[in-house]
């Protein structure tokens, strides 16, 4: 698993997304996606996709004939680890049990989901 020098910012995940789904893509069918829910310019996808592969390293780009393709260079794995880690030791002091037990607290929880937790816990316990 490779380190992650660069937290991605909203914008930066919303075209790490993209390419995790189907990647290697050009700017122009990262720009048809993204403008499909909201209103951003060509060059603005442009010039974001060229900071993250030349300044971050998120993104490796590839020429093909005079078409460039990207793809991420970073695991969405990574990604989620890193950026879950950093969330629970700023809200939750470093404490994954209070983040599940707000989480679980928070929010309706179905009998399927609670059989599922107890399971996990099971496999955890016998891990020790």
């Amino acid at each position: 698993m490779s380190k992650i020098n660069h937290q991605p910012s909203e914008a930066e995940l919303e075209i790490l997304q993209i390419l995790w789904d189907d990647q290697p893509l050009t700017v122009r069918e990262i720009h048809e996606i993204i403008s499909q829910t909201k209103n951003v310019g060509y060059t603005t996808v442009l010039k974001q996709m060229q900071r993250m592969e030349a300044e971050k390293g998120l993104l490796i780009r590839y020429k093909e004939g005079k078409v460039h393709y990207y793809s991420a260079a970073i695991q969405k794995s990574d990604v989620q680890t890193s950026s879950l880690n950093r969330f629970v030791n700023a809200v939750f002091n470093g404490s994954t049990s209070d983040l599940i037990m707000h989480a679980l607290g928070n929010q309706t929880t179905s009998k399927e989901e609670l059989e599922e937790l107890e399971k996990w816990l099971k496999e955890q316990k016998g891990k020790l």
